[in-house]
């Protein structure tokens, strides 16, 4: 996957510059310690031009995190903003991948961050798990203990965990990863929110070992809008086993079903599903085919 080519212009630490010219320096507590945060965010081609979906949600939290990390930042999200819509802008992209990232500067000391820099690109990529159903495998790691770390943070840092999972579970022949709480709950794939479909109702885990994630909260709302019953509590995997269907959301991922855990196959037709229905509503929503305002 080609991230960037000879062309490829990026936004770093106040300027427009070409992307095989950036350079961070090798002492960054970002490239030690993982003590950084960013962002995944999407931008799609609509009737009135690309528009980055959620772009207040996903600056707002990159706020949030580098807060609850002790990281200083001092953009503003019209700021944070401006500047994606200008990289769109100079690398001609529509539909694109937009990954903004909050370095630390050079210090090897376990304590915060006294300054940063802020790497915004974008590059043309699909759905991040594909579009064909998934073959998951319940991971031997679990997800951090919430009095650990700060699991709504979206740190650099987590994605060892991430990485992990999902390298065990490609190893084995899956697709993906689930992950399971430390006491054995259901928790979330490596870098996607689960869901899950019996009698009718959605389940999805609650917040506290999961990061809550923006297309996790848009999915919520639109079963609101279609009266989908939808509820957030602790599940086991039994829970799961015994479940009509289920799917992963996130930004890179999008909305995308689940065949089988630990090959078990689900019993209900993808198209059949509440998350196909789901996945529908979700691609007209942020294609602009229908208003914002329903999620």
């Amino acid at each position: 996957m080609a991230y960037f080519t000879d062309s490829t212009i990026l936004y770093y630490d106040g300027q427009y510059i070409p992307a095989t010219q950036a350079h961070t320096g090798l002492y960054a507590q970002t490239l030690h310690y993982g003590y950084g945060v960013f962002e995944g965010i999407r931008s799609y081609e609509t009737e009135d031009g690309p528009r980055i979906f959620k772009a207040r949600e996903h600056f707002e939290r990159l706020q949030r995190s580098c807060e609850l990390l002790g990281i200083p930042f001092a953009y503003s999200v019209e700021e944070l903003a401006e500047i994606s819509y200008k990289i769109l802008k100079i690398n001609k992209l529509s539909d694109a991948y937009i990954r903004p990232l909050v370095l630390c500067d050079p210090n090897m000391a376990l304590v915060n961050g006294q300054s940063s820099r802020l790497l915004i690109t974008a590059w043309h990529w699909g759905a991040y798990l594909g579009d064909k159903l998934l073959r998951l495998k319940i991971s031997s790691y679990c997800r951090p203990h919430p009095r650990s770390l700060h699991m709504e943070a979206k740190a650099s840092g987590h994605y060892v965990n991430s990485i992990l999972a999902t390298s065990e579970a490609r190893h084995a022949g899956f697709d993906e990863a689930l992950l399971l709480d430390c006491e054995g709950y259901l928790a979330e794939g490596p870098g996607a929110n689960l869901f899950f479909e019996k009698n009718g109702v959605l389940y999805t885990p609650a917040t506290g070992h999961i990061l809550p994630g923006i297309t996790r909260a848009t999915v919520i709302r639109i079963c609101e809008q279609m009266g989908i019953p939808c509820r957030e509590g602790r599940y086991t995997p039994e829970d799961l086993f015994t479940a009509d269907s289920a799917f992963y959301c996130g930004t890179g991922a999008e909305v995308v079903g689940i065949q089988s855990i630990d090959n078990k196959l689900f019993t209900k037709g993808w198209s059949e599903t509440i998350g196909h229905k789901i996945r529908e509503s979700y691609l007209a929503l942020v294609r602009g085919r229908v208003p914002e305002a329903v999620a």
